[in-house]
Parts: structure tokens; sequence; C-alpha cells
């Protein structure tokens, strides 16, 4: 599939959120574009921009398969776009090759409490990444459709946790969060860094980012989990519906051939 990316960077990138996925990712989104950092990347993007799923895919077997060249910043400047922020998968996955590309951005880490973290990350992308009907999307209904979007996930979670079956992502799934963090916190430059924890609030992530507290707002906070369900099942309708369509494509001419040889055969 052709990758046409969102748009050319015109703007620095100028904030790294590498928090894990549900620490608060979807509601630091909504921080960071209230702060006016208007293109802030997230993994829900993938719904309203499926093309960018293949060149994903690209970077998470580069990076964990070792095929193919790893992205680097032209790499990410094509594929992230405008973006003036980043947050959430598969940018956090990917936090050195970003740290690389972008030296001058700032970086944020958004911890949570590693048993509340497992429950959410627990229910969601390991539940319903390889649910039945998961299962059914990515091995039929997705290669009809040309969409690269829940392999690459699942290559993404595979790769990240060091795990080859969803058990094994559970197993290792506390170990993996706190290696991150660790390594996040050993590499950034302290002067960069921001370990921050929502419940903070506005002081200093604006403090960080040299921005002014926005006034009468409250810091967004944002039910991560069910979000993620609304998302999955919006993303569910949509790929059985572009099936139905893709399928009616082939159906039709099929059902045409097999109305002319009944009728050559009654002849």
């Amino acid at each position: 599939m052709e990758h046409k990316p969102r748009s050319s960077r015109k703007v620095p990138m100028q904030v790294l959120s590498l928090g894990l996925p549900r620490t608060g990712t979807a509601s630091m989104q909504s921080a960071l574009q209230t702060l006016g950092y208007n293109d802030t990347a997230h993994g829900f993007d993938m719904i309203s921009h499926p093309e960018i799923g293949a060149p994903w895919m690209e970077a998470v077997q580069a990076k964990f398969l070792g095929h193919g060249k790893p992205y680097g910043r032209a790499e990410f400047d094509a594929l992230l776009g405008n973006c003036a922020a980043v947050t959430d998968m598969p940018c956090a996955c990917f936090w050195e090759e970003l740290m690389a590309a972008y030296p001058d951005a700032k970086i944020i880490l958004v911890e949570r409490d590693i048993e509340d973290w497992f429950k959410s990350f627990e229910a969601t992308a390991i539940t319903e990444l390889f649910s039945k009907v998961a299962d059914v999307i990515v091995n039929y209904i997705e290669p009809l459709i040309g969409s690269q979007i829940g392999p690459m996930n699942r290559e993404l979670v595979y790769g990240f946790f060091n795990a080859k079956t969803p058990d094994e992502v559970r197993q290792n799934a506390r170990g993996v969060y706190q290696e991150h963090y660790r390594r996040i916190r050993e590499v950034a430059p302290k002067e960069r860094l921001l370990e921050y924890r929502l419940s903070e609030g506005w002081g200093p992530l604006c403090s960080f980012l040299e921005k002014e507290v926005p006034k009468g707002l409250p810091f967004p906070r944002i039910n991560e989990t069910a979000a993620l369900k609304v998302k999955i099942r919006e993303v569910q309708r949509e790929k059985f519906k572009a099936a139905s369509v893709a399928l009616g494509r082939y159906l039709v001419p099929v059902a045409a051939v097999g109305i002319a040889m009944w009728y050559w055969y009654r002849k």
C-alpha cells in the first residue's frame, strides 16, 4: 500500500510523551493540544489514517525482526507528518529512535501504579487485540481490504514485550514496563525530562513546557479503557463494512459468471 504522509513537516518536533499506553496517553494528547501542540500523535490516529499502518509495520519489522532499514529522522518525519508532539503506542515503543531523531524535543514520562496499569493494559491491549473477533479481522478481513493495522499492532506488542503468545505478553508485561521507565530515566538528559503524574494537574506540565496555565480549564481526564473499547468497536464495524464492500466486488462478477455458465449448459 502506498503511504501518503498526513502533511510535510513544517514545525519542529517539540514534545515526546513516552509513557506507555494506559498511563493517561489520551489525556496527555488532549492536554498537549490545549497547550498549542495541535497535531499530537496518538495510537487512535490509525482510525482516521489507516494508511499509516503500512509504514509502522515497516518500522516494527525493522526494529524487532531485523527486516529492512531501521527508521530514522527522515522516515519519522514522513510518518509523523506535521506532529509537534507524540504520545501512546506505537511512538512510545520507539523512544530511543525518536529521542535520537529529535534531540531537541522535551521528554515527558507519565507513570502510573504498575498494578493499575497492568489491569487496564490487560483488559484492552491484550484481551481485545487477541480476541476471537480480532483473529477474524487480522487473518481474513484486513488482508482482503489491504489493511495492516491489526497485524502491525500484534507484531509491535509481541516485539516490545519479548513474547510469542498473549500469555507471554501477560507474563512479561510488568518487567518490560519497569525496564521502559528505567531506561528512559537513565538515557534522557535531565534538563529535558519531566517525570509526571496526571494528578499533578497543569502546574508542573505548563512550567516544564513554558506555557501559561489554561484559565478555567480543568486538566483533561479521559477514561482510556472505556475510550479505547469504543474506538475498537468503531474500527471493527468499519472493517466489517469495508470487507462487505470488497466481497461484493468479487461476488458480483462470480455470480454473473455462474449465471452465464448455467444458461450455457441449459442450451
